[in-house]
């Protein structure tokens, strides 16, 4: 190892015996303080995000340079050099910079201490303050053309967003006001808040109107554009409406005549359009299956810069406005503020060769560092008692070139759930590299089995920063050391991003230990999610159903009509993130409203009629929650195994976790290849599913999804249970019938047991192994630690329980239901109106039977 470079330690938490976390210590989201639902979608698609690549542009006065952001900092480069200038270097992470008309001043947004604010640089003295104070959401900042006031996004009045308004004298923002009111609308939205937003402020050139973004009288998207006097009182009105997802930002050109903006309209990826600014009919200036966003008019108006991820990450792009002519602006010479180091990182696994991995790189001032090109990746939620911002990592294929600030760096390196994780800690100055070794935990085998894991739930593009592909798809799961991965092609909204690698094979970019399908999910608000693996056929269509105000607001087809279709193509259906919430059939209003909620409100009906395949044991929900109706289900002695999946949003440069967050794991014989084996042993429950943890389980010498068969009477059966895990955990219980009836010991490093056992048994039902832990373990990027076999399903002879309180509990879930569906005015026949009431009321005898 390079002299300069010197480690201090290297930190192996395999054996990791307590941790530092307070007992009070939770994952809370980021920028908490925004009051609206689905927060993933609007701080990927809308919010500022850490990305190695440009992300935001701003032209300077004389159309002849471009300040962007890019890595956390702010850049100025000019259009005919390939060097670009470090403009701000922390101690937060800057973004979305804004020039003033009289080239002095650049207002833009940092993210520090839990919020955005507002800051100024000025480029006379090279020194930069801050603008907004209070700790809420400030994005946006536009100067007006006379360089006297900023307009800009807040979420300061009732933590959503609205415009806002500031005079800017003598580089400081007094005078601030609300431009634009709050209203709400009547009809329930999916995926938005009933109380109206106003996003992206533009400026028009005489310096007297505001066009914005607002979904004003809309339910879904983000609205038209909409256009008003910039004064407060003054009565704005839309200007053109198409459904759009946070990335419109429309800009006026110079002469005021045009609007460009980025828009999906009739095709599944953004591209510049323009339209006239009074209102009319637009058309595209751009084109391709990728997205550029971000557009701004040039002064001069002969150009429009924008940001476009055609290879993969973001990068900048400047478009002649007559002529289309493009170029890409690279920044190959970089001159930074502070002394940087390179640092080469290095991983290899057991048999010393250079192995993809997830690595997350911090510096001394407490920012995320990543090669040029790769993906930053960013948690959703942290716990703030750990670090002053959530993590960040990215995929590494085996070796990665960073420049990194001089001083302390921290290394932190992860390959899924079988390796232990490796931390060092080293400093570089100027240059240095670092060999990391993967130790795997030692996993008990099979004679003639092994384990194999996948994700079942994932969106390789969902409207995010990033274009992904099937190679890069591939890429990150090999770094996650998935099996398989099942990318879910799905709407989001009018558009499906995936539908074009839609096919019934594994995709062709698929190694031989990483193995990718393209399935669907099956969206509707009111009945709950599906996942659809392995179709055989065509993909199903409509994507979705009992989506209000469309062609589709009918509550037909119900989730069974779905599975039908799909199991005549010979798929597996499973329940996708089934339940964030613990529901009471008795008082839960979103079962009589339909409320869209994403819940599985229709599990208990499709389970009973015998059309799920599997359940989503871990998902993207909360794993407790959907465990108790689980075992409601299986107390009614219905069969269903653990899934699961992490619905990652594989293209967001900010999402819950990587692929592979939330993993199954099938126990497939040795010399199986292939996928087929590992969904085969999904169908039939051979089974665990994870978040970090790993399970084997047997009772009587019968594993998960099999059938034990006793006599009559009270019967001793010897039980075997081991756990691996990767971080450390609080609880190893066995359980049968949905109660704990044995709380197993774990070894004192809380992250390995091993243990042979017996227990009376004289009642028909189900046992299974579940380990958790009583708050989060980084870097397990979830709420807490949660694993779970299936179930071993046991028949005593003589012995046939009546499950009557669960099946009354599902009895009463369904009427609540029915009720719903019986007021329901969206159908579009009286037949299908029929034909839902009689699936529910088949589930219904089902469970009134078992309660005889």
């Amino acid at each position: 190892m390079p002299q300069n470079c010197q480690p201090l330690r290297a930190i192996v938490f395999a054996l990791l015996a307590c941790s530092a976390l307070p007992l009070a210590a939770q994952r809370d989201p980021v920028l908490k303080q925004i009051d609206l639902p689905h927060r993933y979608y609007y701080r990927e698609m809308y919010l500022p995000q850490l990305t190695t690549g440009p992300n935001a542009a701003a032209w300077t006065p004389d159309s002849k340079s471009l300040v962007y952001s890019m890595a956390g900092n702010l850049w100025q480069q000019a259009l005919d050099s390939n060097t670009a200038q470090q403009l701000t270097a922390g101690p937060g992470y800057d973004y979305q910079p804004d020039c003033s008309p009289d080239a002095r001043w650049i207002v833009f947004v940092t993210y520090l201490h839990d919020a955005l604010e507002l800051w100024a640089l000025d480029l006379q003295t090279k020194k930069s303050h801050q603008l907004t104070f209070g700790g809420a959401v400030n994005v946006e900042p536009r100067f007006s053309p006379d360089g006297t006031r900023v307009a800009f996004v807040s979420t300061s009045y009732n933590k959503r967003f609205h415009i806002f308004v500031g005079d800017f004298i003598g580089g400081e923002l007094t005078n601030v006001h609300r431009l634009t009111g709050e209203t709400r609308n009547d009809q329930p939205r999916f995926y938005y808040s009933n109380f109206n937003h106003e996003i992206s402020p533009a400026w028009s050139p005489d310096g007297e109107d505001l066009i914005y973004i607002s979904n004003r009288g809309h339910i879904y998207g983000t609205g038209g554009i909409w256009r008003m006097k910039a004064e407060p009182g003054a009565e704005p009105h839309e200007i053109h409406y198409e459904e759009t997802a946070w990335k419109a930002r429309p800009q006026f050109s110079p002469d005021g005549k045009r609007i460009v903006y980025a828009s999906y309209f009739g095709g599944q990826w953004h591209q510049l359009w323009v339209m006239p600014s009074r209102g009319g009919d637009p058309f595209p200036l751009s084109y391709g299956d990728f997205d550029n966003t971000n557009p701004r008019w040039s002064p001069d108006g002969r150009r429009i810069a924008f940001i476009s991820n055609r290879d993969g990450n973001t990068s900048l792009w400047v478009q002649d406005a007559l002529g289309g002519a493009q170029h890409q602006l690279v920044g190959r010479q970089k001159q930074y503020l502070k002394p940087m180091g390179h640092l080469s990182i290095i991983v290899l696994n057991a048999s010393g060769n250079r192995t993809p991995a997830r690595v997350s790189v911090t510096g001394e001032d407490g920012r995320a560092y990543a090669p040029d090109d790769a993906w930053m990746y960013a948690e959703d939620n942290f716990v703030r008692a750990e670090a002053p911002f959530e993590s960040h990592y990215f995929h590494s294929p085996g070796k990665s070139e960073l420049t990194v600030p001089a001083g302390r760096i921290q290394i932190e390196v992860t390959k899924g759930f079988e390796y232990s994780i490796e931390k060092q800690s080293v400093v570089c100055a100027p240059n240095g590299q670092v060999i990391i070794h993967l130790k795997p935990l030692q996993i008990p085998t099979g004679v003639n089995s092994r384990w194999v894991s996948a994700d079942l739930h994932v969106h390789m593009n969902y409207g995010g920063a990033y274009r992904n592909t099937p190679a890069h798809l591939v890429s990150e799961q090999a770094a996650e050391n998935l099996f398989l991965v099942e990318n879910l092609v799905v709407n989001k909204e009018q558009r499906i991003p995936d539908i074009s690698y839609f096919r019934t094979t594994p995709d062709p970019e698929s190694l031989p230990e990483s193995w990718l399908l393209h399935g669907q999910e099956f969206h509707t608000p009111f009945w709950g999610h599906l996942s659809l693996l392995h179709l055989t056929r065509n993909f199903l269509l409509p994507d979705y159903a009992a989506y209000a105000n469309t062609a589709a607001a009918s509550l037909f087809p119900t989730n069974v009509d779905v599975e039908n279709l799909a199991h005549d193509q010979q798929a597996l259906v499973g329940y996708a993130h089934p339940f964030d919430i613990a529901v009471d059939p008795a008082s839960d209003p979103t079962l009589t409203h339909g409320e869209p909620l994403d819940e599985g409100l229709e599990l208990p009906v499709d389970v009973a009629l015998g059309k799920v395949d599997y359940i989503e044991a871990l998902g993207f929900s909360d794993h407790r929650d959907t465990a108790s109706t689980w075992y409601r289900l299986l107390n009614c002695g219905f069969r269903l195994p653990a899934g699961a999946g992490s619905d990652t949003m594989a293209n967001y440069a900010s999402l819950r976790g990587p692929v592979g967050l939330n993993r199954v794991y099938a126990q497939i014989p040795n010399a199986a290849t292939g996928p087929e084996p590992l969904l085969d042993a999904l169908r039939h429950g051979h089974t665990f599913a994870t978040n970090g943890p790993l399970l084997g389980f047997t009772l009587g010498s019968k594993i998960p999804g099999e059938d034990l068969s006793l006599t009559a009477g009270s019967n001793e059966v010897e039980f075997t249970a081991w756990l691996r895990s990767y971080v450390p955990v609080d609880h190893l219980e066995l359980l049968c019938n949905g109660k704990v009836i044995r709380d197993l010991k774990l070894n004192n490093d809380r992250q390995s047991a091993d243990v042979k056992a017996s227990i009376p048994i004289s009642q028909t039902g189900w046992c299974l192994l579940r380990a958790s832990s009583d708050k989060p373990e980084h870097p397990v990027l979830d709420d807490y630690v949660f694993a779970t076999t299936s179930p071993v399903y046991i028949k005593v002879a003589r012995s046939n329980p009546k499950p009557t309180d669960d099946a009354a509990f599902f009895v009463a879930w369904i009427d609540r239901l029915t009720d719903s569906a019986k007021t329901n005015t969206n159908w579009n026949t009286t037949a299908e109106k029929a034909s839902v009431l009689h699936t529910l009321d088949q589930a219904r005898q089902i469970y009134t039977a078992l309660q005889k």
